[in-house]
């Protein structure tokens, strides 16, 4: 979800890997998934979509992976205790393919420190916000670049971790299966 144009909220799909409008090419997007909440007032990528074009990607979950050996990860399935919807800060931008006039929106995910249930699967967490802050992260309501960021904090709101399959690691795996339970936690 954006705030676009006159103020009005619209939900768009977007691409993942955020693509600056100053881009020469689309391969950019491949290094910009994330956005560190350390970095977005200075990298030049992620400074002006914080600024100006701030997203909420909604999602009821999120896989990281822990790593289990020196060459094997365990993927983790995260989400809410009460398994409810919640939204990621994101960053968008529109990028224009200048020889063949193709235009691309994308979108990056803000993250922040893990909290106590992220920390031992991973060293970053999505910036999961607070469902009063969308608003504001959406600039429907005057808010400081300080206050912005003091929205960036780990979830403090009760999760889970459920190792899942190692199926979620390909893109051509979609089903009901990716979020199943495979055995039993680690943390």
């Amino acid at each position: 979800m954006r705030l676009d144009g006159e103020k009005q909220r619209e939900f768009v799909m977007l691409r993942w890997g955020l693509i600056p409008y100053w881009s020469k090419d689309a391969k950019s997007g491949f290094a910009t998934i994330n956005a560190m909440c350390e970095t977005i007032e200075t990298k030049p990528a992620f400074r002006e979509p914080f600024q100006r074009r701030r997203c909420l990607i909604l999602a009821d979950g999120f896989y990281e992976w822990m790593p289990t050996g020196e060459k094997s990860k365990q993927p983790y399935l995260i989400r809410m205790a009460d398994e409810s919807a919640f939204a990621f800060a994101g960053l968008w931008d529109r990028w224009r393919d200048k020889a063949t006039d193709t235009v691309i929106e994308s979108c990056t995910i803000v993250t922040v420190p893990p909290n106590d249930l992220c920390a031992p699967i991973h060293n970053r967490m999505p910036a999961i916000l607070n469902s009063d802050g969308y608003a504001a992260w959406l600039g429907e309501i005057e808010t400081t670049p300080g206050q912005l960021k003091a929205m960036l904090k780990p979830c403090p709101a009760p999760m889970e971790a459920m190792p899942v399959s190692s199926k979620v690691g390909n893109v051509k795996n979609d089903g009901p299966e990716l979020i199943e339970r495979v055995a039993e936690t680690l943390i």
